[in-house]
């Protein structure tokens, strides 16, 4: 996905990573390394965007809101239009979520990297 890059974005995503919030360094312990069968990047700058996570491979973003989206329900609306017309399945968690309901989170996203075949009608 080379040239998809707002130049700024990149030193801003090196900036988030090292300042993740508890819920996105809790989440990125579960995602990192291909423990869902899947590559995930953190932080991942794409258009003018910076993905909390991606998949690129399963083109799915992971995105872990925190109070202040209660205030950017549009802007996050609009953020997700754009992905999605970009062709990536975009899911979102509260940070209360992640800190409490981890493993019910890492199911969700591994259902979706995962979708189980299609059953044989009756």
């Amino acid at each position: 996905m080379k040239g998809q890059i707002n130049p700024n974005a990149k030193q801003f995503s090196k900036e988030l990573r090292r300042e993740m919030t508890d819920a996105e360094q809790k989440l990125w312990r579960r995602l990192r390394g291909e423990q869902l069968g899947a590559k995930f990047r953190r932080q991942h700058p794409y258009l003018d965007f910076i993905l909390d996570f991606v998949s690129l491979e399963n083109k799915l973003v992971v995105e872990v809101d925190g109070g202040q989206h209660a205030d950017e329900v549009a802007n996050d609306a609009q953020r997700t239009r754009a992905l999605e017309q970009a062709g990536f399945t975009v899911l979102r968690f509260w940070n209360n979520e992640v800190l409490d309901e981890m493993d019910a989170v890492v199911m969700r996203i591994y259902q979706e990297i995962t979708p189980s075949p299609p059953q044989p009608s009756p």
